[in-house]
């Protein structure tokens, strides 16, 4: 790589290991990915489920942990009960093309959550329309809202637990919330199988 490349490489690595240091140094932080973990936990132990959306890259983490909640994390265990909301295809061009674009998580949290369910929304702004009308949705039925976001929040603030990561960089952004959902993902199998935390 020629110098400049080099730079942005390590630049971009800086700043990432700047802002995980940060997170975790953050007492506030740490205490919120327990209470997400607790959330979805709870959830989980009274036969609720746990919704995810988010767009493009947030979508794709909305997916990874869906993933990690259904298949496994670190140990075998029973299949949680996790939908992603950006993956039907079909049903994302119907309610776009007959409701619009920003109904598309709402319609799927209406017709999908329940009472007690948890709604983990993803966005690196905070401002997604289509992902706060899903909040917004989630809180008339009764679902617990985990926003998840970057260091500004955006219009996420409505949320029953708020996790904001130290950065406004988006690729950064998403690194942190990657980090912060494996650590909650394994949180949630720890205190599902008793093990000591």
């Amino acid at each position: 790589m020629e110098d400049a490349e080099l730079d942005y490489a390590h630049r971009h690595l800086a700043e990432s290991q700047e802002a995980l240091e940060a997170a975790a140094a953050d007492p506030d932080f740490l205490n919120v990915i327990g209470r997400i973990a607790d959330a979805m936990a709870k959830a989980l132990v009274a036969g609720g489920k746990i919704l995810l959306c988010g767009n493009g890259g947030s979508a794709a983490d909305a997916q990874h942990i869906a993933g990690e909640l259904l298949s496994r994390f670190e140990s075998d265990r029973a299949p949680l009960a996790a939908v992603a909301l950006s993956t039907d295809t079909s049903v994302l061009t119907a309610v776009g093309n007959d409701y619009g674009y920003e109904q598309v998580f709402a319609r799927q949290v209406n017709g999908l959550g329940r009472k007690g369910d948890v709604l983990i929304a993803l966005s690196t702004s905070g401002r997604s329309p289509n992902v706060i009308k899903a909040i917004d949705a989630a809180r008339k039925r009764g679902l617990v809202t985990v926003g998840i976001t970057g260091r500004k929040g955006g219009e996420m603030h409505v949320c029953d637990i708020l996790l904001r990561v130290h950065s406004d960089r988006t690729p950064v952004i998403q690194q942190l919330h990657i980090t912060a959902a494996h650590i909650v993902c394994g949180l949630v199998e720890r205190r599902l199988s008793g093990a000591k935390r």
